[in-house]
């Protein structure tokens, strides 16, 4: 059990360090699927 609070721990900081870098990557796949969608009209 400690085994795995250690690890969602260690998870969830990992989450907070990535985070701003999961929003970017989120927003440039974004950006490219809304241009697709836009060039296929």
């Amino acid at each position: 059990m400690q085994a795995v609070q250690s690890g969602y721990k260690g998870l969830s900081l990992l989450v907070d360090l990535n985070s701003d870098r999961l929003i970017y990557c989120a927003t440039i796949f974004g950006a490219l699927l809304l241009g697709a969608l836009v060039g296929s009209l």
